[in-house]
């Protein structure tokens, strides 16, 4: 398991892969949604419902999407106890990276290398 920043705190999406027709970020939206909006700004905007999480639309700011991946295939682990850890299956991983990509504002991380 890898143990992941509070920053990059993400969902959970069993069962949702179907939601969302044709469209991954669509998919990978209702997934987010479904798990992860209780805690953190989901959207392109609002505040992020529990203090000190995340909006999600800021992640690609702090570091590339693409090191997202790896983790939401092992396992996001956090710092703290409230946070679940959760498991994705490459289509969803796929669909959450596709709707994060779709949100983001602000500079962008240095690339991946």
């Amino acid at each position: 398991m890898r143990h992941i920043p509070l920053a990059i705190i993400l969902f959970a999406g069993a069962g949702l892969s179907g939601c969302g027709g044709d469209d991954p970020a669509a998919r990978g939206e209702a997934i987010v949604i479904a798990n992860c909006s209780a805690c953190h700004a989901t959207g392109a905007s609002g505040d992020s419902p529990r203090a000190g999480a995340p909006p999600f639309r800021e992640l690609a700011q702090h570091y590339p999407l693409v090191y997202l991946e790896e983790a939401l295939a092992e396992g996001i682990m956090t710092g703290h106890n409230e946070m679940p850890q959760f498991v994705f299956d490459p289509d969803e991983i796929a669909d959450v990276i596709a709707y994060l990509a779709s949100i983001q504002v602000g500079t962008p991380a240095p690339a991946a290398p």
